[in-house]
């Protein structure tokens, strides 16, 4: 003879899940954590940007210097100054590492570098800020 269990008055309750109030409340603190991190995440890749097109503009002044040793400054001083921008790039891509063959594919977005345009006076490459249209020094 097999005994049944005894039948009790209140029902047991079973919890399969979170009640609406816990999903609200989990929701809007995700939120709030989000509107606190997103300008600090916009403020990071702002610099990201200004620091690369920094060192973009620094890896093209050493791939000068290395194109003036290797050909040496009377060789290539007399030509360079009536080359485009682009024409100076296309001649230093070679002393540089992994660089595209375009100037602009090369360089970061809302920012612009234009190589020194006279080669018996080293200078550094000019960089400018596109978006505030400001040089950036560095």
């Amino acid at each position: 003879m097999t005994t049944l269990p005894l039948a009790t008055s209140a029902p047991s309750i079973l919890r399969r899940g979170f009640s609406l109030v816990e999903v609200l409340a989990a929701v809007s603190i995700i939120g709030i954590i989000t509107f606190l991190a997103i300008p600090n995440i916009v403020a990071i890749k702002a610099d990201s940007e200004r620091n690369l097109a920094i060192s973009r503009a620094e890896a093209l002044n050493m791939a000068t210097v290395s194109y003036v040793q290797a050909n040496g400054r009377g060789n290539v001083a007399t030509s360079w100054a009536a080359l485009s921008n682009q024409n100076r790039y296309a001649a230093l891509v070679p002393y540089l590492s992994f660089a595209p063959a375009n100037l602009t594919a090369y360089t970061p977005a809302g920012y612009s570098i234009s190589l020194p345009s006279n080669l018996n006076q080293l200078t550094k490459s000019g960089l400018t800020d596109t978006a505030a249209s400001a040089t950036v020094s560095y």
